[in-house]
């Protein structure tokens, strides 16, 4: 099997999938059960300032969306920081580390946006023996609205200052947690870079409404008769995160900032999409709370087969997409395929006709027997069918070899150029 050990800011586990900061690390019993599962790392629930606890609703704190199958694409949720007193945590912290050894162990802090604050919870948690800490700064409902959590995530130079103020008085690694409320993930990314920060992790939960109750009329989950915007989170957030890891990976003022990739990692696959894209190891939340801690045992050998019939180490998938993904205009616009349907795999449902009649390029023909064959004079190869079609691999895109000719253009299908060489930007005829 392929080596999994992961090295993330010195911090060793035997593997690069975490639990992130969330109920199921919200106390001794459940950490200790991941581990027993297989989990490389936890980050412990965030923990707040030492005081009166936090008061969670009693009620309903989860929302959801659910694909067809009932299968859960997203939870909302409405639940706050840890409400189980400082002292408490930080005791079994303590305990859970000195029996872990091997395992990684982070804690999550929020406090409020003040310099004495973060210096007492540091001096609290510095003999717990925890090997590291990760700043909420995107927690987008409740902990908001008292000026933490994505408050200060939305602000950069919030951001910067309370990481100088981290490094300033703690000797562990410095990870800051990144709200995806926002319009351009950079600047936050940028200032934590700055700050000192040691690692980013991403993204936190969006903010939300997941659906209406039509019968009382209020957002759920419902309290009372009343609801509140809450994070959502799952899988239905991934493509949002992926591509925010790798905005940071391959913009030149973050690029090489290490990154723990979070947001709707449920398969092996998923994990490896994340690191291919630049995040070192993963956080996984929503598929521990619908799976079970098991899950991680699934990732574990999938990965380890992806990487041993690749020929790689985990290292060398690392990064591995992030200089491909360029900007619009840096794609190959003589880049031609076309639509192809397997007639020995086709179910004749007429998805893929649908589809293209009604809403695209009217690209597919429907002949006598519910056959359904691919107009190449009509097809601008935009792949609709291949979505919408429910038999993997019965239609695929086949590129069109250079020289020939496009029924659709009546050109030839020529080499590389992109927008910036194309005769139709003004820039590019003001150039010449």
């Amino acid at each position: 099997m392929a080596d999994l050990r992961s090295d993330f800011l010195g911090i060793k586990s035997p593997n690069p999938f975490w639990l992130a900061s969330a109920p199921p690390t919200d106390k001794q019993y459940n950490v200790e059960r991941a581990y027993e599962a297989g989990w490389g790392g936890v980050v412990w629930k965030t923990l707040g300032a030492e005081g009166p606890p936090i008061v969670n609703v009693s009620g309903p704190r989860y929302g959801a969306v659910w694909g067809a199958d009932r299968r859960l694409l997203g939870l909302n949720n409405i639940e706050l920081i840890t409400d189980r007193p400082l002292e408490v945590n930080l005791r079994e912290i303590k305990e859970v580390k000195r029996k872990w050894k091997d395992r990684a162990l982070v804690i999550s802090l929020m406090v409020p946006c003040d310099e004495e604050s973060w210096k007492d919870i540091l001096k609290r948690i510095e003999d717990t023996e925890a090997d590291g800490v990760e700043l909420n700064f995107g927690c987008p409902h409740g902990m908001a609205e008292r000026g933490m959590g994505s408050a200060v995530g939305q602000v950069p130079e919030y951001i910067e200052m309370v990481t100088r103020w981290v490094k300033q008085y703690s000797r562990m690694p410095c990870i800051v947690k990144l709200t995806p409320n926002i319009t351009s993930i950079l600047p936050p990314a940028i200032a934590a870079k700055r700050g000192g920060a040691d690692a980013v992790s991403l993204i936190n939960t969006i903010k939300s409404v997941t659906n209406v109750d039509l019968d009382h009329f209020s957002p759920f989950p419902m309290i009372d008769g009343k609801g509140s915007h809450g994070g959502y989170c799952g899988p239905a957030v991934k493509p949002i995160a992926l591509n925010m890891v790798a905005e940071i990976a391959r913009y030149q003022e973050t690029r090489g900032l290490p990154i723990s990739g979070i947001g709707g990692v449920t398969t092996w696959r998923d994990a490896a999409e994340f690191m291919a894209l630049g995040a070192g190891n993963v956080q996984v939340c929503t598929a521990a709370m619908t799976y079970g801690f098991k899950i991680v045992q699934e990732m574990i050998s999938g990965l380890s087969e992806y990487l041993d019939d690749k020929g790689m180490a985990m290292s060398d998938l690392i990064g591995r997409a992030v200089p491909n993904f360029v900007e619009w205009q840096d794609l190959n616009l003589n880049y031609v395929t076309k639509a192809r349907i397997s007639q020995d795999d086709c179910i004749k449902c007429g998805r893929c006709y649908a589809a293209c009649e009604d809403t695209s390029h009217q690209a597919i023909l429907m002949k006598p027997g519910r056959v359904f064959e691919v107009n190449d004079a009509e097809c601008v190869a935009c792949n609709l069918c291949v979505n919408v079609c429910p038999v993997e691999n019965c239609i695929t895109m086949e590129q069109m070899p250079l020289g020939e000719v496009d029924p659709r253009t009546g050109r030839p299908v020529a080499p590389y150029a992109n927008w910036q060489d194309h005769p139709n930007n003004p820039a590019a005829t003001a150039a010449e």
